[in-house]
């Protein structure tokens, strides 16, 4: 798998004593993404995918809103100390026309493997006005169906699989099929990840669509979902109060603690078919 994965020794330790052998890690790998030459973040990744992170970052960021804002995408400018890229920097070239990001949106520091929103230059851009609300969006899901899903989205963590330290993100239709999944260290990388696929497919908005976390619904991620047009959210374990309020405003059904045939849905219920609720 490439650079996906590193072997490192260990000592374990455990009550049949001890033992010397190699563990498999997931790689994190600084990607720098620059603006016509510009500097604009730094993101601690899983390297792969990488254009596919650049395309969802920058829609879900709103600064482009469809795959033809972006003229091309290179690696440039990172080496190592023997003379090879280490493809860990990459610039995108902007279609003409297409305003370059406004400053707000830069990171004044890099952003973690956990959290994509810290080091915002300025929490006005953190709500971000979506080109593609999924408040009108008719699609019904059945919550027999919706419960499969993270069962479905664990399956294909491969890498995960070999290493434990992984998050995922799948985007779903109604019916349960599976359209693409992506693993990342950062769970926001995962999503922009996700979401750059369906933009470069031309499947944004995602209507009709699910968007499956493997852990938290936190702020950022319902953002992400908002931005990209996907009307259903389904995390694994909790959502916070926050990505909640914005899911209610912006028409975005959110399920939180999908597993086990179980599930709780904080707001926009209505698109899942489901009988009254036993008292």
């Amino acid at each position: 798998m490439g650079r996906l994965i590193a072997r490192r020794p260990v000592l374990r330790l455990g009550p049949e004593g001890s033992t010397r052998r190699a563990d498999a890690l997931a790689v994190e790998e600084p990607l720098e993404l620059r603006i016509d030459g510009r500097a604009l973040a730094v993101t601690m990744r899983t390297p792969g995918h990488d254009v596919e992170l650049a395309h969802g970052f920058l829609l879900t960021e709103g600064v482009i809103g469809a795959a033809t804002d972006i003229r091309d995408a290179r690696y440039c400018g990172s080496l190592d100390e023997d003379g090879r890229n280490t493809y860990n920097v990459l610039d995108i070239r902007l279609a003409e026309g297409v305003p370059p990001p406004a400053t707000g949106v830069e990171r004044n520091f890099y952003t973690t493997s956990s959290c994509g929103v810290c080091g915002k230059a300025s929490l006005d851009a953190v709500r971000l006005r979506t080109r593609y609300s999924p408040a009108d969006d008719p699609v019904r899901v059945a919550p027999e169906v919706l419960a499969t899903l993270p069962d479905v989205l664990r399956e294909q963590q491969r890498v995960f699989d070999s290493t434990g330290g992984l998050h995922a993100a799948g985007l779903f239709t109604a019916a349960g099929e599976p359209l693409v999944v992506r693993e990342d260290v950062g769970r926001h990388n995962a999503v922009d990840k996700v979401l750059g696929w369906a933009l470069m497919q031309g499947r944004v908005p995602a209507r009709g669509c699910v968007l499956v976390v493997s852990g938290r619904a936190s702020f950022e991620l319902a953002q992400k979902a908002v931005m990209a047009g996907v009307p259903v959210l389904a995390a694994v374990s909790a959502p916070s109060s926050l990505a909640v309020e914005l899911a209610a405003e912006t028409g975005l059904t959110v399920a939180g603690f999908v597993r086990d045939g179980r599930m709780n849905i904080y707001c926009h219920g209505e698109r899942l078919a489901q009988t009254a609720p036993v008292s």
